[in-house]
């Protein structure tokens, strides 16, 4: 029997293990409970940071951002092979090539520091949006995952229309105490909603024609943290819609706690096009 995604699962994948100077292997896990079979490419983005972190273990990650080439098939295993760019006292960079089977998958750039004093402070505000406790519940992605949605009943929905934003909170459980962990998380599921962020203003096009009539697939991703990420309970993750066009959308968002604190903010680009002939002979879970 196939066994169940989990978020506790989900964090064993992000830490990977060292398989040499400045190499790591992790696996790529189950599948969800939509039974695709290829992985979502934030998770890549978390085994990049994870490998960064261990990599850099005096330094903090930053920053990230993952282009992504081909799908990571699941119920196998990814090789992550990590170049340094420049390693010095308080800064370092490194790119991250993501491979499997011997075929890039991603590259990964990513930012690690060693914090200081603030010479400035500021962040953007919590959104006043519903509560969690008014929000709608959605569909549970895999255990340990519950993710609520503010005005809207059904996401995936092609006749649910509305502004290009969304709005939703997530809770996990467990929640990592470890900071590359916490990271890996908070970034994997800045991928969940974006697309469906895009299509929201169009009625007729929803995600629930993903990988059926329409393809779609996240091409990059840059997240971004301001703070150490801790949180108990809640996230809100906003998102916003600023562009879509030319087979490609562009979304921008945030992730707050619900005591107000600004984590992360994320950029990613979107691909959104007719399914083509080639593609329809392909079978739906291993599709774009």
């Amino acid at each position: 029997m196939q066994a169940q995604a989990s978020v506790a699962g989900l964090l064993e994948i992000f830490d990977v293990t060292s398989a040499g100077p400045d190499r790591f292997v992790g696996v790529t896990g189950p599948a969800g409970t939509d039974g695709r079979q290829v992985a979502k490419g934030t998770q890549a983005l978390g085994q990049a940071i994870v490998a960064s972190a261990k990599r850099f273990p005096d330094k903090m990650i930053r920053s990230a951002h993952a282009v992504f080439t081909r799908p990571v098939n699941i119920d196998s295993t990814v090789e992550l092979a990590v170049s340094v760019v420049h390693e010095g006292h308080s800064t370092a960079t490194a790119v991250v090539a993501v491979e499997q089977d011997s075929r890039l998958c991603a590259t990964v750039t990513v930012l690690a520091d060693v914090p200081t004093a603030d010479v400035v402070r500021h962040h953007a505000l919590r959104p006043d949006v519903e509560t969690p406790d008014d929000a709608h519940p959605a569909g549970q992605a895999m255990a340990g995952h519950e993710l609520r949605l503010v005005d809207v009943v059904d996401v995936n929905s092609p006749e649910e229309v509305g502004p290009p934003e969304l709005y939703a909170w997530l809770r996990c459980d467990p929640i990592p105490e470890r900071d590359d962990l916490a990271k890996a998380l908070l970034a994997y599921f800045t991928g969940q909603l974006g697309i469906s962020t895009t299509m929201r203003p169009h009625r007729g096009v929803g995600t629930a024609q993903a990988h059926r009539t329409v393809s779609t697939a996240l091409m990059s991703t840059s997240v971004s943290f301001h703070n150490d990420v801790e949180w108990d309970g809640w996230l809100l993750y906003g998102h916003e819609s600023t562009a879509a066009g030319q087979g490609m959308s562009y979304v921008r968002g945030q992730v707050h706690t619900e005591d107000g604190e600004l984590l992360a903010s994320f950029a990613q680009e979107g691909l959104i096009r007719p399914m083509r002939t080639v593609d329809a002979s392909i079978d739906v879970p291993a599709r774009l």
